[in-house]
């Protein structure tokens, strides 16, 4: 079977795309793979520099089976964007790979993913496959599940992306009605439950959190590697509402990471290493992290 298509969305942020590419370029699979790049048009004239220098860049990248851009002729923000995106893209070849321009892969990643997607294919407990983990101290298998799904560099099938429910509202109320929101919330150590609330009062335009609460609601899981695979260069104060921290920063695994059977469910010790990760920060640094956490999952740009 050939590889499954990669989305790539970028924005008005030239070094970061070009180390992106280079790193996608790079992967074993990617000769073999067909690449979609979404480029979303300037939100003002602050923005419109850096959009030209991402399009003129685009013209020019190799490396892939094919290149196919999209170059938005109006500012969509990144939620419509990748919704309409990935909606498109699953429903003409039935599986994905989501890639954002301040995302730096492993050479492995591509093949990770592929084979996550083959390995996991038919089993409709799991929504996602992801190619980051945060630096939690405790060792951790080669993979495992956490419920629900996440952001940074994933893939997933027509079947589960079907779940996505664009209504943060009847998300909200799901969590609540069924007495969730702590459990949503990692067990209270991060606030997703109120970004869900600001993106329904319209504070923020997260797509993510709402694709997190869509596969937790309906009871999904998400396989994650041992090693990171995927490193975010966003956190260093260029995006939007950006704060510069190196609280994500991880080594990319420069080994392959083996996708095999495993049980589908959450293992205690991994949650509560990564419930202690955020409880570990002093309060000065664990508003940055939060902050840098928040416009992950909050995707305005100016």
């Amino acid at each position: 079977m050939a590889p499954a298509p990669i989305a790539l969305f970028a924005y008005r942020r030239p070094d970061h795309l070009r180390r992106c590419l280079e790193a996608l370029q790079a992967n074993n699979l990617a000769s073999q793979s067909d690449l979609f790049i979404f480029s979303d048009a300037p939100r003002n004239s602050a923005a419109a520099q850096g959009v030209a220098q991402v399009r003129a860049m685009l013209k020019n990248v190799e490396g892939f089976a094919s290149v196919n851009i999209t170059e938005r002729p109006e500012n969509w923000g990144l939620a419509k964007s990748i919704i309409a995106g990935v909606t498109d893209l699953v429903g003409r070849f039935g599986r994905i790979i989501v890639v954002e321009d301040d995302l730096v892969t492993s050479p492995y990643f591509l093949t990770y993913m592929n084979d996550g997607l083959e390995v996991w294919r038919d089993r409709e407990e799991v929504a996602s496959i992801h190619g980051y983990f945060y630096p939690v101290r405790a060792p951790v298998p080669e993979t495992f599940f956490l419920k629900g799904a996440d952001c940074w560099g994933w893939a997933t099938w027509k079947r589960a992306w079907d779940l996505f429910e664009p209504d943060g509202a009847k998300l909200l109320e799901q969590l609540r009605s069924l007495g969730l929101t702590r459990i949503f919330d990692r067990n209270g150590t991060y606030p997703y439950t109120q970004m869900l609330e600001d993106q329904i009062a319209g504070r923020n335009d997260s797509w993510a959190v709402r694709w997190y609460a869509s596969a937790f609601l309906a009871d999904r899981y998400t396989l994650y590697p041992g090693r990171s695979l995927v490193h975010n260069i966003g956190n260093d104060a260029q995006g939007t509402h950006a704060g510069a921290t190196h609280r994500f920063d991880v080594k990319l695994s420069d080994n392959p990471v083996a996708v095999n059977a495993i049980p589908i469910r959450e293992d205690p010790v991994i949650l509560r290493s990564l419930e202690h990760y955020y409880h570990s920060l002093n309060p000065s640094l664990a508003r940055r992290v939060a902050s840098s956490l928040k416009r992950v999952f909050t995707t305005k740009r100016t």
